[in-house]
């Protein structure tokens, strides 16, 4: 802490009203230097609480920020907790965020300049601000967050069931009830929380339009229909003003990822589409889960400097913020530091921090990795390899797809109830699985570093009308640990897009799959191993293999699957290889 910093004195006020242009009122509590000066704004908007510290202040320090001359406001959204009128998530945002930067940028102790900050919904709300241009807005940092134009959780059309499941009962029922309901609301909350407790069996219920958590409070009914069908975000989407491409605004934009966050590719999707010509746009991404900072997740340590509290032992993530809008905000800022890279990503295997000029790096190789039989039909999971030479005349692999015994998660980018079931975790167990195909590389002899997008292009075909496949990149110790990096999942009849529903009738069909993105140095004695299943539960819906989904229906059928790998099915991963230097 500097002197400067020592000597500062923070008034805290609390429950500050903001009029919107409809008369509504948002309270905000606001942190802000007691002095006479006038200072630049900080503004994040929440729907979780702002007197709850664990939501309000999350991964930053209000206090730190104001003591080095900022004004941090920090309102409960439409709706939400303190602030007046309907919550409508996503939709309201756009108006309101509008509204409240200009109420911000225009407070007495104020110099006119705006940023703005937050993780997950929060970061909605920036982007949602961004697309109205807000004349005072200068800068945001947006942190693991959806995509601008996309359903927040939705992925190839296939539905983030868990996610969704707990984000309505867990982080909207309980005061979207207080304030719908006139009495009974004490019984209501002894549900939700019973509820809540005994979530992992509630994931199961079919058809899940009548979940009955949601469906048995009235008041929440209309709530979550809307939801289920991603009717909010579409209507925010249609609101948007602005049609042109986000890099066009030129908004000062720092993007944080992580590797295991369920927002990964559209967080860096934000960040490729703002980046354009502007110099204006920053990424960071590190090893870390929804919301989760920490150097341990799941069942590995990424060592003390992969923290949000030591990033490469050189900055924190409140470090980061001040920075980042004192270059922005503060008119005695003249550069950011000179190797200051636009990208800052933590390579996973090496377990260290790495600065690159883009995003994906240039000098990237991508190479694909093809699928093998060894010569026979893989009737046992565990005899595929994987190798850089291409596929002649291999046999299919096949495997039976129950919908009524779908693969668990294990692991992963999720966002369940508590953060549980986040990050790297074994797979030896699930590939002991007769619906799990297992392909995997000799053990290498010299490190090979995956950096960036990677794909599966994958032929199959199916006996049922429609199927998932999933694909998961693992990396194989020399002990036998099967650590997942990253994963994809595509619903097939939408293999040409979600515009365009084509049902299966037996034929083999070419799917690419997107697993995302992964930083991670494959070690001499590890192995690449690739796992191909149907399944993914409860992070996303399980196909029935009838045409319809188990959102509106209940009716499954045992789907036959058939992986090809031959000459003319050549499957394979496509992986971003980065060039070692020697």
């Amino acid at each position: 802490m500097t002197t400067k910093e020592k000597n500062v004195q923070i008034i805290v006020d609390r429950d500050v009203a903001c009029t919107l242009r409809d008369g509504t009122k948002l309270y905000s509590n606001i942190y802000r230097p007691n002095n006479n000066e006038k200072h630049p704004v900080l503004l994040t908007r929440l729907p979780y609480n702002k007197n709850l510290p664990n939501f309000s202040h999350r991964y930053i320090d209000p206090i730190r920020m104001a003591m080095n001359g900022y004004i941090v406001i920090i309102q409960d959204v439409r709706g939400r907790f303190s602030s007046e009128g309907e919550f409508e998530p996503f939709v309201q945002e756009l108006k309101d965020g509008y509204d409240s930067v200009e109420w911000a940028g225009a407070l007495p102790y104020s110099n006119g300049k705006v940023g703005m900050f937050g993780l997950s919904y929060y970061a909605f709300t920036q982007l949602y601000a961004m697309m109205e241009q807000p004349p005072s807005l200068k800068a945001i940092l947006p942190a693991m967050t959806g995509h601008i134009f996309e359903d927040a959780f939705d992925r190839n059309g296939v539905f983030n069931l868990a996610s969704s499941e707990t984000w309505v009962l867990d982080s909207v029922a309980t005061d979207y009830l207080k304030r719908k309901q006139k009495s009974g609301y004490s019984e209501a909350l002894k549900e939700i929380i019973h509820d809540l407790n005994n979530i992992a069996e509630w994931h199961t219920f079919t058809p899940v339009n009548l979940w009955p958590p949601a469906n048995k409070h009235p008041e929440l009914q209309e709530f979550f229909r809307k939801y289920l069908h991603q009717e909010f975000t579409k209507q925010a989407r249609e609101q948007i003003n602005f049609k042109g491409n986000p890099n066009e605004l030129g908004m000062p934009a720092y993007h944080i990822a992580g590797w295991y966050d369920n927002f990964l590719g559209p967080t860096i999707r934000n960040y490729e589409a703002m980046k354009g010509k502007q110099h204006n746009q920053k990424l960071l991404i590190g090893p870390w889960g929804h919301g989760m900072f920490h150097s341990d997740l799941g069942e590995r340590s990424f060592g003390f400097n992969s923290a949000g509290t030591s990033i490469d032992g050189k900055e924190d993530i409140t470090g980061l913020h001040i920075k980042w809008f004192d270059y922005w905000l503060k008119e005695e800022q003249e550069s950011l530091p000179e190797d200051d890279k636009p990208v800052k990503i933590f390579v996973m295997g090496e377990n260290k921090w790495r600065s690159e000029e883009a995003w994906p790096i240039e000098r990237t190789i991508y190479t694909p990795m093809y699928l093998h039989s060894n010569g026979k039909a893989n009737l046992n999971h565990q005899s595929g390899s994987l190798s850089f030479e291409q596929p002649e005349n291999e046999p299919f692999d096949q495997y039976v797809h129950d919908p009524n015994h779908p693969v668990p998660t294990h692991g992963g980018g999720v966002l369940f109830y508590n953060g549980r079931n986040a990050g790297p975790r074994d797979q030896r167990k699930l590939e002991e699985r007769d619906d799990v195909l297992v392909y995997t590389s000799d053990p290498l002899e010299e490190p090979i570093e995956v950096t960036g997008w990677v794909k599966m292009n994958l032929w199959a075909s199916t006996n049922a009308k429609d199927t998932d496949f999933v694909v998961k990149l693992i990396d194989v110790l020399p002990d036998g640990t099967a650590y997942n990096l990253t994963d994809g999942v595509i619903r097939a009849k939408y293999r040409d897009g979600k515009d365009e529903e084509k049902l299966l009738n037996g034929e083999i069909i070419q799917m690419e799959i997107d697993l995302w993105a992964t930083s991670n140095v494959f070690l001499p004695g590890h192995s690449i191993r690739i796992e191909i299943s149907s399944s993914n539960f409860p992070q996303y819906d399980v196909n029935p293999g009838t045409g319809k989904t188990l959102i509106d229906s209940t009716e499954v059928r045992t789907a036959n699957q058939k992986i090809y790998h031959d000459e003319d099915h050549p499957s394979h991963v496509v992986l971003p290889i980065i060039p070692r230097s020697e």
